[in-house]
């Protein structure tokens, strides 16, 4: 099974490809450290499975995950994150990753996990699937909840934000804040990897969903 590893820490992505060479089935093809790289070798070498962190520089893991499905939809995403919330999973899950596994799960639980989602299946960890069948079970009446990513986001983000809610371009955003188009690309680029989303439509969705008092997917 041909393997990507992406993630933007190098020391991280030395641990993984040493834990795989302890394999007889499991081969790095490659290695990226954003997700701009991770869809540039998935094009290159065609891997079974792409090991994919959500937080990179770039583009983030699961807009990366959304293209690389798009475009090579035999290669399967196993997500490799420290992220553990409610949002940051079924974001992925929409994305079309077939796996999400934490980074402190041990080895045989990692390993065992590339075999099921390479070879097709779907895996989730021991803790995010306990709390998806909590989600599932539990009643849906809770009081609506702030999606806690905003609050990292800077006032030039926030900004932005409002902006892309109110559906405007790029250019346009441009124009309106006097700064250049692609400093608004870099900073759009940002805010989409604080909150997780796929895309700037997904981003607009969270913010009228929060001013709106709507309930976010929370388990």
């Amino acid at each position: 099974m041909n393997i990507i590893i992406a993630d933007d820490h190098p020391l991280f992505r030395s641990g993984v490809r040493n834990l795989l060479r302890t394999t007889e089935d499991l081969v790095v093809a490659g290695e990226a450290s954003t997700g701009d790289e991770a869809l540039e070798l998935t094009a290159k070498l065609d891997p079974d499975l792409i090991l994919m962190d959500i937080r990179m520089p770039g583009i983030n893991g699961i807009e990366a995950t959304r293209l690389i499905k798009e475009k090579h939809p035999r290669s399967e995403v196993l997500i490799l994150t420290m992220f553990r919330d409610d949002q940051s999973v079924f974001t992925a899950m929409r994305a079309g990753a077939k796996g999400y596994v934490l980074k402190d799960a041990d080895e045989i639980e990692l390993l065992q996990s590339i075999r099921i989602v390479g070879s097709g299946g779907a895996v989730f960890g021991s803790d995010i699937a306990g709390r998806m069948i909590h989600y599932f079970s539990a009643s849906q009446s809770k009081e609506p909840s702030v999606h806690p990513a905003l609050s990292e986001l800077t006032k030039r983000e926030m900004d932005i934000l409002e902006h892309i809610a109110e559906g405007y371009t790029n250019a346009q955003i441009s124009a309106k804040l006097a700064i250049s188009a692609k400093t608004v690309a870099n900073n759009v680029s940002t805010l989409l990897n604080k909150l997780q989303v796929m895309d700037r439509h997904e981003a607009r969705r969270l913010l009228l969903q929060v001013r709106e008092g709507a309930e976010l997917p929370d388990m």
